[in-house]
Order: structure tokens, then sequence, then C-alpha cells
């Protein structure tokens, strides 16, 4: 079964968001993993807002996971969903992992993880193998981690995933490399990690989409990922 996962840090919907949800609908993702999604006053009612704009379901995420939220197109359904905080540092931000099973018509099971790494170094490194423990911990044959991960391939905590996770985008590049910021991209910190038994077909920042909307969207660009997950 192929299916389309849209990576996007949408900074809280702070920005432009009939730009946004004209950019998640035109990439059409099966699964959105959302960084930065709404997670204060009103956080419920803005992200079914965004679901309801782009076509999308919440699945789970949000303020219950410090930011990282999932959607899902009506074909993939939920089969559980486990949001967890992270261990916290003073004087950081709480950080969190939204996931979820989803299970497609061909009987396919696929977990599914969104986060977003820290701007420190440190507690990079020390939540990503966290990370990977929540994806690994929802039992499902295959998994997909997405992410605004703060740092690029080079990175010690990118390296760690990709220890055990696939780069999707270094699998198989396809549209733009680099994500951030929107308006003149200058590094690869978002990305697509998936377990070793998924085919990946091409992953990148689509091509052809408007770039007003873009840049007006948010201050990141959308990594989207083509995957071929095999039926049990």
């Amino acid at each position: 079964m192929d299916f389309r996962l849209l990576s996007y840090n949408v900074r809280s919907l702070r920005d432009d968001r009939a730009a946004l949800a004209r950019v998640i609908r035109a990439c059409a993702p099966d699964v959105l993993c959302v960084q930065e999604a709404p997670r204060f006053a009103g956080w419920r009612a803005r992200a079914a807002r965004l679901a309801r704009a782009t076509g999308l379901m919440y699945v789970t995420g949000g303020a219950t996971a410090c930011g990282p939220m999932i959607l899902a197109a009506p074909r993939a359904l939920v089969a559980a969903t486990a949001d967890a905080t992270l261990p916290f540092t003073p004087g950081l931000h709480r950080r969190g992992v939204a996931s979820a099973v989803l299970r497609f018509a061909n009987g396919a099971r696929l977990a599914v993880a969104s986060c977003h790494l820290s701007l420190s170094a440190a507690e990079r490194l020390r939540h990503a193998p966290l990370v990977l423990e929540r994806l690994e911990r929802l039992g499902a044959p295959e998994g997909v981690l997405a992410g605004d991960l703060n740092e690029g391939p080079e990175g010690r905590a990118f390296r760690l995933l990709t220890r055990r996770l696939v780069d999707a985008r270094a699998a198989a590049p396809d549209g733009g490399e680099l994500t951030s910021p929107s308006a003149a991209p200058a590094r690869r910190i978002d990305a697509v990690l998936c377990t070793p038994g998924i085919t990946v077909l091409g992953c990148g920042v689509p091509e052809g989409l408007p770039r007003a909307d873009l840049v007006a969207a948010t201050d990141h660009l959308p990594v989207l990922a083509r995957l071929r997950v095999e039926a049990p």
C-alpha cells in the first residue's frame, strides 16, 4: 500500500492559516505530522479548524504532547494513540511526542510519531532515544517518525535516530532538500525517518507549490514522503 506522509512545523498557526491549508491540501497527505500545533487555551478548537480546512481528521496530540500533533485522512483508521511528554530541562520548553497506530484497508498497520526536538543540542541527544522508544512501544510492524529535529543529518541526535531508522530523504530524494526558514531555506532540519521495512518512493519539499503560500503559511517548508508498506 502506498501512502503520503507530510511533516510540517506550523508555528502554532500564527501565520496565514488560509495559505497553510492550501499548502496542506495541495500535498494531499494521508497522514500529517504537525509540529508546533496549538497547545494553549482553545487549542482543541483550533486543531479542529485546521483538520476541517484540510479535509483531515484529528488523531492525537497538541497540548497533550506539548506541540506535536497527528492528523490523518478518513481512510486511515485509528487503532491506538499514545501521547507523552519528555523529561523537562528547567529554562527550556517542555517537549513531547504524539504517536498513533493507524490501520489501512489492506490490513497494513503503521506506527506514526510526530516530534519536535529541542534547540539545545544536549537535550536533543537525551530525547532522541526516548522518541525512538515511544515509536517502538506502539508495537506495529512498521513505523515512521517525522518531525522538526532542529539539526541536520550531521547532528548527533539525527545520527542516533538513523542508526535504527532510514532517512527517507537520503533514501529517495524527490523535490527540494532545505526546509528552514521558508523564506530563504538554508538548513534541512525537518525529516521523515522510517523503519527499514518501509519502501521510500520519494521524499523532499514538494515542488510546484506557490512560493507566496509557502512563505506566508509558516516559517518552515513541508516535507512530503511517499512511502510503501506491505500488507501482513
